[in-house]
């Protein structure tokens, strides 16, 4: 332990450019939050631990488990965390920048008010989470699991759905902007009063459009899906 505490500066409990295991990280826990820099994490067991207000920056998280653990406010900048596991954590307003969570798993989890800018999120199940007022924006979340989320009145801002699950979600109201929900699972969605014409609407069928009744889409859009019955819109 000395060698750990020995890249601590007091002042703001900073660790550098650490190999952390559990045992290290409980003796980080009590008083001011921690803020990591460059620390490897990676498999690590910090499930259920109290990690209130830390910061992880530029650190390696890749298939460590934060099941259960306590996150609020925490913040992630250029985070590794591919399969990393958040089932059942607290990340009430959480902040995340920059970061890829490809595959990663939020089942479960407590989302209020949490942001994803810049993300990578590309296969990640948000399966159950508990996701008010949640913000993503420029985040990729291709094939994504996001079934009955929420985004009720919000502007997307270049968010990417391809293939994702989105089946029961709340688009009602929603402004979409330079955004793709090609491929999308959209079964039982609501999009009344939305804007989709800043959404690619790609593998969308005819049979399928009944689902965006009361929302606004371009005549290109609407060209696009009587294309498949052979008319052409001018």
């Amino acid at each position: 332990m000395e060698d750990l505490f020995a890249t601590i500066e007091p002042a703001s409990r900073v660790v550098r450019q650490k190999s952390l295991t559990r045992p290290d990280i409980e003796h980080l826990i009590g008083g001011t939050p921690a803020i990591l820099v460059e620390c490897d994490l990676e498999e690590a067991d910090l499930s259920a631990l109290n990690l209130t207000g830390w910061q992880f920056e530029h650190c390696n998280v890749r298939h460590a488990s934060f099941a259960g653990a306590f996150l609020e406010g925490s913040q992630w900048r250029s985070c590794r965390g591919a399969f990393a596991g958040f089932v059942g954590a607290k990340l009430a307003e959480a902040y995340f920048q920059s970061s890829d969570f490809n595959n990663a798993t939020f089942r479960r989890a407590n989302l209020y008010a949490a942001r994803f800018m810049a993300c990578k999120l590309t296969g990640a199940d948000l399966s159950e989470a508990s996701a008010t007022d949640v913000d993503f924006e420029e985040t990729l979340l291709i094939n994504a699991k996001l079934p009955g989320m929420s985004f009720h009145k919000k502007t997307l801002k270049r968010i990417d759905f391809s293939q994702a699950d989105l089946r029961k979600c709340d688009f009602r109201a929603v402004q979409f902007e330079a955004c793709s929900l090609r491929d999308a699972q959209m079964a039982g969605c609501r999009f009344t009063g939305a804007d989709l014409r800043g959404a690619d609407l790609g593998g969308l069928r005819l049979i399928d459009a009944s689902q965006f009744r009361g929302a606004t889409i371009s005549r290109e859009q609407a060209g696009q899906l009587l294309g498949e019955l052979g008319l052409l819109v001018r």
